[in-house]
């Protein structure tokens, strides 16, 4: 390509990118990374018009002004009006739910999400190359977590930002988007103040059903980076009446299945072992994180 249809191409992707309806998380721009967004910009044009219509059609329901129409159970209209306040905002994402995709690519993933018939959809993709696709605005609610419950939460993808990783399930993450999520994270941390212990797997908020991100994933690495907590090099031994389903309940486990608690307690914190069953060592390891989550 010749430096002139580059250059233009480039400003056409940096205009994109700044615009309020497309933008991208871009850390780096070189000849690869403007080829790699055109590619990724062009295939989608449809579904990006879809989404934009959505959205408008929120943003009209938004800018409704009209009061509530009540009616009580004899008929008679309730009097009502509308007074706009000026102390409000949007929904802000409290939560990050980390995925696996389960899928064989990236395009697979892509394509699963601008079905209609599959009713799924993320906040973010990160394929192996470490490419990030952003597919619903922050401040929107995506189809991610499902059904689930952690802690007092019982409807999470009101609440959570979605983050799908691309990855079967059997394969370890590659180095790329690991450094790729950890720049991810670190924005939606500090634009959000999301709290370090708010970064779980999906595994976390659904352990009846979902076994992702797996315990091929590096959340020693995450903790690191303070997204999440990882136990102590050096461990304690709880006390003798130590009540394990307790203190999985207190971290924010769903304890009404026992065993699906400790198997996904142990793709997270353990990871060398996903037995239902707890070892001393895993006892210990639990002990420790439970501190970390009062």
């Amino acid at each position: 390509m010749k430096i002139i249809p580059r250059l233009c191409l480039l400003l056409l992707v940096v205009a994109a990118a700044c615009s309020p309806r497309h933008y991208a998380l871009i850390t780096k721009v070189d000849d690869k990374k403007v080829d790699s967004i055109a590619h990724i910009i062009g295939p989608y044009d449809a579904t990006n018009k879809v989404y934009e219509h959505q959205v408008d059609s929120f943003a009209n329901i938004i800018k409704l002004t009209q009061p509530a129409m009540l009616m009580d159970s004899t008929g008679n209209l309730v009097p009502s009006g509308w007074v706009g306040t000026v102390n409000f905002g949007i929904r802000r994402p409290n939560y990050v739910i980390i995925h696996y995709t389960a899928q064989d690519s990236v395009q697979q993933t892509i394509k699963t999400f601008t079905v209609k018939t599959t009713e799924t959809s993320a906040h973010y993709v990160i394929a192996k190359n470490g490419t990030v696709y952003h597919m619903v605005n922050d401040y929107l609610r995506a189809n991610q977590a499902g059904l689930g419950k952690w802690g007092s939460i019982t409807d999470m993808n009101s609440c959570s930002i979605g983050i799908e990783i691309d990855n079967n399930g059997t394969e370890p993450y590659t180095d790329t988007q690991i450094n790729s999520l950890l720049v991810l994270l670190a924005r939606l941390k500090k634009a959000y103040n999301i709290p370090q212990a708010n970064f779980i797997g999906h595994q976390d908020w659904a352990p009846k059903r979902k076994p992702d991100p797996g315990p091929l994933f590096p959340w020693k690495i995450l903790a690191q980076h303070g997204f999440g907590y990882w136990s102590d090099d050096v461990l304690e031994i709880p006390p003798y009446n130590y009540d394990h389903i307790t203190a999985l309940r207190l971290i924010g486990y769903d304890t009404s299945d026992s065993t699906a608690a400790i198997v996904a307690f142990k793709r997270h914190f353990v990871q060398t072992d996903v037995s239902p069953q707890l070892t001393q060592l895993d006892l210990n390891i639990l002990y420790n994180i439970g501190k970390k989550y009062q």
